[in-house]
């Protein structure tokens, strides 16, 4: 009987872990509000104003390989190209939560 619960118990931990979507570690509420105050202005409603085909939109990210929480951090706090760096200007903190609202907005279609 315990190995039976043992493998239901596994089986059921295992389908949990693999069908269940990842969660992002920042708070996206927090970071609509640090998009608003620093992003916004070139990347509103998930546009570019700078270089137009390198949007925040869901498939410009596949393509650019900014698909991840990762990259788009590594983005903010570096900078490249016309994109400033923001490692003096926000926390880390406020970084990822920045990061988490791009990618969730970016699932939503912007």
């Amino acid at each position: 009987m315990k190995k039976v619960l043992s493998v239901v118990l596994l089986a059921l931990a295992a389908v949990t872990f693999f069908f269940s979507s990842p969660a992002l570690a920042g708070d996206a509420g927090a970071g609509a509000k640090v998009f608003s105050a620093n992003c916004a202005a070139c990347h509103a409603g998930g546009n570019n104003v700078v270089m137009a085909q390198k949007t925040l939109k869901k498939d410009a990210l596949e393509k650019f390989n900014m698909n991840s929480l990762e990259s788009i951090v590594t983005q903010v706090t570096k900078g490249k190209n016309a994109m400033p760096a923001f490692a003096g200007r926000l926390t880390a903190a406020q970084i990822e939560d920045v990061a988490t609202y791009v990618l969730n907005q970016a699932e939503k279609g912007w």
